[in-house]
Formats: structure tokens, sequence, C-alpha cells
């Protein structure tokens, strides 16, 4: 299948294009900047889209595109700095005007053209510029225009090429989903076949091909990223897989056992489930820096798998096969937030940037380049029951990095109740479908006087987090009702011992991130 090649020059949101092209049941590819053109014509791809980026094009060393990539005869489409790539590369003039434009801008329609057939004449784009192409190539048509900006999209039918100033990508362009399926249906030629099918199909071939007869374990967590990972290679490798279940002491209340009893029943994996509580206490005492946590517990995660190795090796003698492949559910927005890409590192997650150097395990990775929601439509295509596909998230690292300061058994205990007060409050009152997670969050070093029981108190602040969002990469707090929170609220202050206060963050994303740590 020819992929659409999303070309990054440095975009936080390079994958959203890339999910709005899948959404529009196309199959994408990101790729880097500095591809070459020889690259791309072995990729074969149907169409190119040049993504934004926080660079000018006139600025010395800013991200260029190869230009012989251009004369492959294949259709492109650039996208806010990627339209201003095109707009220099081609013969057109971009200037530093003054004029900025962020945010819900009026866009004009001068011609409708290809790109912006059957399009309002007048309509809200989102637009996050500082620089406007104030001239188009030679041969292109003006196809929309702003009170700033005098050339807001350009296109040439003849030579395929297409572009906007703005980012059709988000939510908050209005016509932005139609101006890239315009791009990929007309001006492209694209037939739209691809779905989560042609997912499940390419990565069973591709983790054959990537494990041969050797044998795999996978780290399994309980939550929907190792559980789809899971039920992806079993499928494509059968009884070479060995689930992993690690119980590091970080887990919610009853997790442990809804692993060990649901996922088993659901799939059949062979699951073993190593208690490593003790361990993973002790190297995290003292410790109250979050990206050192989580590197921690990274760590700790692998040296679990490799003593695991090695007592299935010693059970099972008999079995040549090696044990060469750790399976990890890792996501795009985990590896966006590492640094993944040409983006910069916002925090290690604990399975990408947490990993140990002298890790002994290849890694199988299939859901790396996926979003949320379309791992959760692979696992109900694979037969995963609700409960499992529709668990909202949780962190590898656990109640570990929802702890802000040192993490202890006891704060642990602590935590573990107030979480589960939150879940269950939410579930009576119908909304774990309606937010994407609510992290709670314990601020162990933090303290606030209170009156319990007729006396002073001396207790600990509970966060609620309740968020809402697509794929994790924005965000927003979720409005819950004022009641639904005074009865959270109350029975955590009533049933949990050393809290005295429940706070609620209101903070959306950017500029914080879901997790605190």
């Amino acid at each position: 299948m020819k992929p659409v090649l999303v070309v990054d020059f440095g975009a936080q949101y390079a994958q959203l294009i890339a999910r709005r092209v899948r959404e529009a049941n196309v199959y994408s590819e990101i790729v880097h900047h500095n591809i070459t053109a020889s690259e791309v014509a072995a990729k074969n791809p149907a169409a190119i889209i040049l993504s934004g980026g926080p660079s000018s094009v006139y600025e010395e060393n800013s991200p260029q595109l190869d230009p012989a990539i251009l004369k492959l005869g294949i259709p492109v489409l650039g996208i806010c700095y990627g339209f201003q790539v095109l707009a220099q590369a081609l013969g057109g003039r971009v200037d530093k005007t003054g004029k900025r434009e962020y945010g819900a801008t009026q866009l004009n329609l001068n011609s409708s053209g290809v790109l912006l057939g059957n399009q309002p004449m007048q309509q809200i784009c989102w637009m996050s510029h500082g620089d406007q192409v104030m001239v188009a190539p030679e041969g292109f048509d003006v196809l929309a225009s702003t009170d700033t900006t005098p050339v807001a999209a350009f296109e040439s039918k003849a030579q395929q090429i297409y572009g906007v100033q703005w980012h059709p990508e988000v939510k908050h362009s209005e016509q932005g989903q139609n101006v890239l399926t315009n791009f990929l249906y007309q001006g492209a030629g694209i037939e739209p076949t691809w779905n989560s099918g042609n997912v499940i199909a390419e990565q069973i071939e591709k983790i054959r091909a990537q494990v041969g007869d050797a044998r795999v374990i996978c780290g399994l967590s309980g939550g929907v990223d190792s559980a789809v990972a899971a039920a992806l290679v079993h499928k494509a490798v059968g009884d070479q897989l060995t689930a992993v279940f690690v119980d590091h002491g970080l887990l919610r209340k009853g997790e442990r056992e809804q692993v060990e009893r649901d996922y088993v029943a659901a799939t059949g994996i062979r699951l073993i489930t190593v208690d490593a509580e003790e361990k993973f206490l002790s190297a995290l005492a003292g410790v109250a820096d979050p990206e050192t946590k989580r590197k921690i517990i990274g760590r700790e995660f692998i040296r679990t798998f490799e003593e695991a190795e090695r007592k299935l090796i010693a059970e099972a003698a008999a079995d040549s096969r090696p044990i060469k492949f750790l399976v990890q559910g890792t996501l795009y927005p985990d590896v966006v937030e590492s640094g993944g890409g040409a983006t910069a590192g916002i925090k290690s997650h604990h399975n990408v940037g947490g990993l140990p150097e002298d890790l002994q395990f290849e890694l199988v990775e299939p859901l790396r380049t996926l979003f949320k929601d379309e791992v959760r439509a692979i696992g109900a295509e694979l037969g995963l029951p609700h409960e499992i596909v529709q668990r909202q998230p949780f962190p590898g690292p656990g109640l570990g990095i929802r702890i802000v300061g040192e993490v202890t058994k006891q704060r642990l205990e602590l935590l573990r109740e107030a979480d589960a007060i939150v879940r269950e409050e939410l579930s009576a009152a119908g909304k774990d479908l309606e937010i994407w997670q609510c992290p709670v969050v314990l601020l162990a070093d933090v303290r606030s006087v209170g009156v319990q029981g007729d006396g002073r108190s001396y207790g600990h602040p509970i966060v609620l987090r309740p968020v809402s969002s697509e794929d994790a990469m924005t965000a927003d707090w979720s409005r819950l009702s004022y009641d639904l929170l005074a009865k959270i609220s109350n029975r955590i202050t009533n049933e949990v011992a050393d809290v005295n206060r429940v706070v609620l963050d209101i903070t959306s994303k950017p500029p914080g991130t879901i997790e605190w740590e």
C-alpha cells in the first residue's frame, strides 16, 4: 500500500496530520525533513504533506526540503511552514512583515479550486505564523487570503502542488478535514481503503519477519496499550509469546487481580506474575525528582524482565529457542514527549527515554506510530473485551509518578484508596467514556491545616485532574458537575486517613501535561 508521507519540519503536531490522513482512510507515515529525493522515491508514496514548524524559511540553517523531491511528480500539500517552503522553493516570495496571525482567523476564498472545493467562501481557520507568503509562485492560482495574509492558499493543478497557510489538521479549522480529503481524493487521486484491519495485517507480517522463531516476552501492565500490543504479537507468533506482569507495588487497587483474571481469559496468553514491590520501592527510596523516578522505574522494569527471562530459560531448558524480544505498548505521544522525531523532549517515558543503555532485548513496538483511539479500534478488532479496550489510560510508571515527592509504601496506600474512590464515583456517574482519564495526584511533600473530628488536622492535599482529549497530544480539563466533585471530595476526606483537602486542576495541555510528573 502506497503511503502518504508527512514530512516533519519540527511541528509538535506532525503526527496529528498523519492521524487526520488515517481518519480519511488513507495510510500515512511520518518522515524527517532531511529525507532525500531518492529515499522518497524508494518509499513510492501516493502523496506528500509538508508539516508546519517553528522556523522561518529565509533564516540560515532553517530546515529545507530536498528540491529534487518536487520533481518526482508526486502530489504535494504544504501546511503553514511547509506552505512557505513550497512558495520559496518554487519562486514565490516569503516575507517577515511584522504582522502575525495566531488562533481563530477569518479566511476569505477567492476561488475554490481543487483544494477548497465545496466550501463556504468565508470560514474560520486556525493560524499560527509570523511570516507571510506575499507572492505566489508563477503559474499558481491564489485561492484564499485574510486581512493580514494576501496569499493564504494556492495550487497548481497541472503540477499537483497545493498549499495552505493555516492548520487544517486541528479541529478549530472549520473546513480542515475537507481540505485534507480534497487533497487526498481529488488532488492526489487516492482511494480511501485503509482501516484498522490493514494495520493488523501489516503489523502481523512485520512482527513475524522481525521475530522469526525466537521467543518473546511482553511487559503487560494491564492498560490498553500493552494489552493490545500483546494481543497483536500473540496473533502473529502464538505460543512464542509469554506475558510478564510486574507487580511493582505502584498499581491501583485491584489491578493485579483484574489482569490475572480478565486478560488471560480473553486472550489465552500465558501469563507470569512477578512480585517486585520491595525491589522497586527500595530503588525509589529517597528519590523525589520525577525524571529520576521515571528512569529508575524503566531500568527496574527491564532488569525484572531479564530475571524473568533467566527463569523461563531454566524452566524450559529443552526449548532451544532464545528469548530475544521484548514487546512494549509504546504509542506515538510517548515518543513525541520523550523527544522523538524532530520535536523537543518534554519528559522521559519509562518505555522510551527511561530504558537502560545496556538493554539486552530487541524491542517489538507494533503501536509506536499510533494514537490511543486507533489502538482501541485495533483492540476491538482483535476481540479484546470492552473493559480492557475502553479502560482509561494509566501510565507505565503507575502511581510512582502520581506522588509528587518520595514514593513510600504508606503514601502509595493513601493514594491507592483515594484513586479507587474517584474511579468508583466516575463510573457510578457514567463518566467512564466521557472523560479521557482522571489522574489522582498526592502532593506528598505538601501539608495543610484542616479541621477533622472537632480537632486540628495537618494532612496532605489530593489533586483531581479530569481531562478530555482526543489523542493525548492536547487536552482540556473536564467540566464535571459540582455535585459529583463534592461527593468525591467528601468521600476522600472522610475515608482516606491523612487527607484533609481535595483540589481540582483546571489546566489545559498545553501548557500543562496530563500527568503532573
